[in-house]
């Protein structure tokens, strides 16, 4: 049965671990490691809620599902280890980092640094079939991250989402709290980037919102 060790998280989300759709969801994935190559690592599926407790959150960034090559999916969105190349879109989040503070770019995509700071990098889907991408899609991954976001949405304290892209831009349904602000953009995907992304100014407009609430800053430079 899967399971999420952090006591907070799993105190929020325990009626959702109780659904049937859940005990469903864990029979398979639990299944699919057995059978086939599976990303991330298992100890790593809920490494977003493991490294960022609910109330530690400031910002909430959201992926689609897990990098399905080889030793890139490390449980945190748009994240990479230490070591391994850095994926396009995380360089194109890198450089419209760089045009909100002109900073140097790292040499590595491992974004721990912010997940402890109070980023939550949740991807909606959190395995994935290895050389598959979206395989585990429609498995009842969408129903709990829904769930993760909404009981972000009932944090009393303002929390940033930044919403990439069309299909993390519909998760703004689920957000109604007035104390939050939503920030959207096309996807950082080369694909769309230069379609507004790059100058996107995300990232000082969180800094900005944090500290009119007298939230500490984010530091986005994760050298």
């Amino acid at each position: 049965m899967l399971t999420i060790h952090n006591k907070d998280w799993a105190r929020l989300l325990a009626d959702e671990f109780e659904k049937p759709y859940f005990k469903e969801l864990s029979d398979f994935v639990e299944r699919e490691y057995a059978q086939k190559t599976i990303f991330p690592p298992y100890n790593k599926i809920f490494n977003a809620l493991e490294s960022t407790p609910p109330d530690k959150i400031k910002a909430v960034i959201i992926g689609q599902d897990p990098y399905h090559t080889p030793g890139a999916a490390m449980g945190l969105c748009f994240s990479v280890p230490k070591g391994e190349k850095i994926p396009p879109s995380l360089n194109n989040i890198y450089k419209a980092i760089n045009n909100d503070y002109a900073f140097d770019p790292p040499n590595h995509g491992d974004l721990s640094a912010w997940a402890e700071q109070g980023v939550l990098m949740l991807n909606t889907v959190l395995t994935v079939e290895s050389g598959k991408a979206n395989s585990h899609k429609d498995k009842g991954w969408e129903k709990f991250t829904d769930a993760v976001i909404k009981k972000v949405n009932e944090i009393d304290r303002p929390v940033v989402f930044l919403l990439w892209g069309s299909p993390a831009q519909k998760k703004a349904k689920l957000l109604n709290n007035k104390k939050h602000l939503i920030l959207e953009s096309v996807h950082p995907s080369p694909l769309s980037a230069y379609r507004g992304f790059l100058d996107c100014g995300h990232f000082k407009k969180a800094n900005d919102f944090l500290r009119e609430n007298g939230i500490d800053e984010i530091n986005w430079n994760n050298n």
